[in-house]
């Protein structure tokens, strides 16, 4: 095998697809072939002008590198042209819907972006007197109250960082107000329906973890919860139960009020994972259904940025009985108007029963500007229309694919904000797997795929409110297309997809030997 001065190398160009022969370059028009950085690099250049450095005292005491640390080196075109080429193949919402179901991959509104730029925004420092950033202390404030209302709770942390970070708050929390009251239970009961971080997180707080399972239109089954709390009696060994609340079925949970009261009935507390809040924003408070504590994921909910466009941000809001364990610091607004970040704990104060900090500071100033603005540009109305419309993009896929693709509870009424389905029906030896990779070449993004686990073949579709009925229906053209082609059993799927820049993965090796390192040697022994 012969390796070009480009660095590509045969088997990178797609073969034996309707895109005919290997170009001899591995471009394919205006998709552009890029091979490592590494490999179009070399260590003895750079794209700047340095002057020799001065001979200074060794001070590293015999930990100075011993050989060339081999980072690649380009002129400041190729690395212009090197992230540029990289970053046309990436799919993001700035180029078509994203249907994951489950992480609500929503358009980020530029107004957001252009606050949270803003001088006094963009430029904080964590560690600037409190009488310079009163403006600040104001917004994350601002952000708190609005959060406490929607939601119809008491207090709110805003420093946890993300959904799973926001978990391990509540559940703090709800420790700190049994061990408040001398009661050390063990248990926390998570139904089937739940997302999969929140048994994680029990288990990170050291509680042994029970299953509660579906029934057979996939909601919480009731009487099984009521059965486990009624184990132990008055000494009932459960601390709380986790749910989420629409579930990651894709469904409200009808009976949410009746499973708070059992657990409240029990001696326990109800944590909500609020990653699907965007479903009910503005028509239900999950304080109003009984919820003790549940975060908040900021970029589901309100539009802050995804994943790696982060940092992320997790507030969780709690109710009268976990208001007092909430974490410092909290923001305080006294008769003035003047803002406060209380930092330590005071005897006799409302926050004197915190079970501490969870983070050095005080939360991400970019994210609660992000937050903020897209919730003043919505209004109370605004945000009510954000769920209204999830829910009918969300149903309107769910009927517009039901007769092409399992629907394993499409007779359970009306979904929430995201679709499931089921590779049930396609032909013998066709995967999820075959139709997500088809959905590449289609130009899309696969769905999220083999979960919720209680499906089998599981695709979760979530289209949000941000998309149009015509982006929804040439998505939903694309996908019969490609569930039909399952359906008949046409082996080109198997090899999908053909027109991406890389083709079929072997996913199971890469996840359990990836290669992480860049190793010259690598290269050579790939040269022959």
């Amino acid at each position: 095998m012969t390796i070009n001065q480009s660095g590509w190398r045969p088997e990178m160009a797609a073969s034996g697809t309707a895109t005919g022969a290997p170009t001899a370059t591995g471009n394919r028009a205006l998709m552009l072939e890029e091979p490592l950085i590494f490999e179009i690099g070399s260590a003895d250049r750079t794209g700047v002008d340095l002057e020799q450095a001065p001979a200074v005292q060794n001070r590293l005491g015999g930990m100075e590198r011993s050989a060339p640390i081999g980072l690649p080196g380009l002129s400041e075109q190729e690395t212009v042209r090197h992230y540029t080429r990289l970053s046309r193949q990436n799919y993001a919402i700035d180029l078509g819907l994203f249907p994951l179901g489950s992480c609500t991959m929503k358009h980020n509104p530029r107004l957001n972006e252009k606050v949270a730029r803003m001088p006094g925004f963009a430029d904080l420092h964590p560690l600037a007197p409190q009488s310079a950033v009163q403006g600040a202390l104001g917004v994350i404030h601002e952000l708190g109250e609005w959060l406490k209302t929607l939601t119809g709770m008491a207090a709110v942390a805003m420093s946890p960082k993300a959904g799973a970070h926001g978990e391990l708050c509540g559940l703090l929390a709800i420790r700190a107000a049994l061990e408040a009251r001398g009661d050390a239970r063990k248990v926390i009961l998570v139904p089937e329906s739940a997302h999969g971080t929140n048994p994680a997180t029990a288990a990170f707080c050291g509680y042994a973890v029970e299953d509660i399972p579906a029934t057979a239109e996939g909601r919480v089954d009731l009487a099984a919860l009521q059965a486990r709390l009624a184990v132990g009696g008055p000494d009932c060994n459960v601390a709380a139960v986790m749910i989420t609340n629409p579930n990651t079925c894709g469904l409200f949970e009808r009976e949410m009020k009746k499973i708070a009261d059992a657990v409240h009935a029990a001696g326990a507390f109800v944590y909500c994972d609020g990653a699907n809040f965007n479903a009910i924003v503005g028509r239900v408070r999950p304080g109003d259904l009984g919820v003790d504590a549940m975060h908040i994921n900021l970029h589901k909910t309100f539009s802050t940025p995804h994943g790696g466009g982060g940092p992320g941000s997790g507030p969780v809001v709690l109710s009268e009985a976990l208001a007092p364990f909430a974490p410092l610091p909290i923001v305080e607004k006294d008769a003035a108007g003047v803002f406060h970040l209380i930092e330590e704990e005071t005897a006799g104060q409302d926050h004197a029963q915190n079970f501490g900090r969870m983070v050095a500071f005080h939360g991400q100033m970019g994210m609660f500007t992000r937050a903020l603005a897209y919730i003043l540009s919505h209004g109370a109305d605004g945000l009510r229309q954000v769920a209204e419309d999830a829910v009918l993009n969300a149903n309107y896929i769910l009927r517009s694919l039901e007769d092409v693709l399992d629907a394993p509870f499409g007779g359970s009424g009306p979904c929430m904000h995201e679709a499931l389905f089921s590779d049930k029906g396609v032909a013998e030896g066709f995967t999820t797997l075959d139709i997500a990779k088809g959905l590449i070449d289609e130009g899309y993004h696969p769905m999220t795929m083999y979960f919720p686990l209680v499906v089998h073949g599981a695709m979760l579709i979530e289209p949000t409110e941000t998309e149009s009925k015509a982006a929804l229906d040439q998505f939903i053209m694309a996908l019969r297309s490609v569930a039909e082609r399952a359906k008949a059993g046409d082996e080109a799927l198997k090899g999908a997809p053909h027109f991406a820049p890389r083709r079929r993965l072997d996913e199971t090796l890469a996840a359990r030997k990836p290669k992480l390192v860049w190793e010259e040697a690598a290269l050579a022994e790939a040269a022959g």
